[in-house]
């Protein structure tokens, strides 16, 4: 697949990067060399200097023969502007745009048929508020996905010293799960994937993910003793995009402090906030944090715009106190320097995104993707079709599907209603299927069978 990525900044470097390693032809554009020099250094892309949203910049990039164009650039206005000009002058490349600020998304008319020429637009601030939202509503979880419109959700929890999951098999799990609609996919254990099946042992340390119907996680969590005591009170560092929407979300339902450096971001985010007090002051500052009972908090969120104050301020609440942190960062090779911190859990804005870019890139009748574990694995829902070469799985049972050993079956929805997976059931056309790839590699064979019609 041809490429297009406007912008080299975290977003567009994390997307190239993983494209890139998918056999996929890539060029990026950005205005600044040194960028786009780094990634070519890692990367084999092609790359272009210059402003996205100018056409004589786009025709040397070669926007005619391009299948998908990403516009991620630091600047709504030039995602926005770019899509538009080349969907003017152009018909072929599908159009995603990056969109941040709130005052264009809450005016959802600007997007639609009759509006501006984007065919799908991104708010990578709402999806990782999201994603921090879920995890506050399961406590207890590392990672949290949603699939077939919510009906079904992946899951993950971490197996701790004396945990339930810990020193037991995959098939002992299972008799705890019952019914075949609740399923481990995957095993990671030290950043590496274990093969799961039956005599699989999980670990001390050891990540384990499971898809369960949305109505049934409590009681999974609950069953394995994960299921933590309900969040109540929440203080967030950072006032910035991300931690003003979870302000938002959170305050009519628990008490709330934001704490931002910035005097004029403080003032802003106050007069639209209800519900939640919003303090100006540095978010690693211990008498600060003593002083707003951090010992007397549950949860502690460190979602600055800068990886290293989030694991300052996170690493020193939990010294403090606190019972639970979340640590936000933007460079996953960050998550190497937590091993041993107490630092709870870590959210990837980056990763978060990516899923949402990749179910426009797959092959293939894909609704859902999520990118997990760095990028390095992905769980993707496909909807299922006749196909006349033979390829399909419609008509199949579950074991004459030959998907390699890194593919897992998670859940099947058929009419809206989870069923369960057994060797013998048979898949039906427009049957919606979540599958685990422990490896990306792997989403070619996935691909292959759920061709669109």
């Amino acid at each position: 697949m041809k490429i297009l990525i406007l912008g080299a900044g975290v977003t567009g470097s994390s997307v190239a990067g993983a494209l890139a390693n998918e056999a996929n032809d890539i060029v990026v554009i950005d205005r600044k060399p040194e960028l786009l020099s780094a990634l070519k250094e890692r990367l084999d892309i092609a790359t272009v200097i210059g402003n996205a949203a100018h056409p004589s910049v786009l025709e040397q990039a070669g926007v005619r023969n391009m299948d998908i164009v990403i516009a991620v650039t630091d600047r709504d206005e030039t995602n926005m502007l770019a899509c538009q000009i080349i969907k003017t002058l152009y018909s072929k490349p599908k159009t995603i745009a990056r969109v941040r600020a709130i005052d264009f998304l809450k005016h959802p008319e600007l997007f639609d048929p009759n509006g501006l020429d984007i065919d799908i637009v991104i708010s990578p601030e709402q999806i990782v508020m999201e994603a921090i939202h879920n995890l506050i509503k399961f406590p207890g979880v590392l990672h949290i996905s949603a699939f077939a419109d919510g009906l079904v959700r992946l899951f993950s929890i971490k197996a701790v010293k004396e945990g339930f999951v810990t020193g037991k098999k995959i098939s002992a799990l299972k008799e705890k799960l019952a019914n075949g609609k609740i399923r481990v996919v995957a095993i990671f254990r030290q950043g590496q994937a274990i093969n799961v099946n039956g005599e699989a042992m999980v670990m001390e340390g050891d990540e384990v993910f499971f898809v369960s119907p949305r109505h049934k996680i409590r009681k999974v969590l609950t069953e394995l003793h994960t299921l933590e005591a309900p969040v109540k009170s929440i203080m967030i560092a950072g006032g910035g995009h991300v931690g003003k929407r979870l302000a938002m979300a959170l305050e009519n339902n628990h008490q709330v402090k934001v704490i931002e450096f910035n005097p004029a971001r403080v003032r802003k985010i106050a007069n639209e906030l209800e519900n939640t007090t919003v303090l100006q002051g540095d978010c690693a500052d211990e008498t600060l944090l003593v002083d707003e009972l951090i010992s007397k908090t549950d949860l502690f969120c460190a979602i600055t715009n800068n990886d290293g104050a989030n694991i300052i301020a996170a690493a020193l609440a939990k010294k403090l106190g606190v019972k639970k942190t979340i640590c936000l960062l933007n460079h996953s090779s960050y998550v190497k320097l937590l091993a041993g911190s107490e630092i709870d859990v870590v959210v990837l804005p980056n990763q978060e995104t990516l899923g949402s870019i990749l179910k426009h890139v797959r092959k293939g009748d894909v609704a859902r993707v999520s990118s997990l574990c760095g990028g390095s694995a992905e769980a993707i829902e496909a909807i299922a079709h006749k196909d006349s070469k033979g390829l399909s799985v419609v008509g199949q049972r579950v074991d004459e599907i030959k998907l390699p050993s890194g593919v897992v079956l998670g859940a099947l929805i058929r009419n809206k209603e989870v069923i369960p997976i057994h060797h013998n059931t048979v898949f039906e056309e427009n049957d919606h299927i979540v599958m685990f790839a422990l490896d990306k590699k792997l989403v070619k064979n996935i691909e292959s069978y759920f061709h669109r019609i």
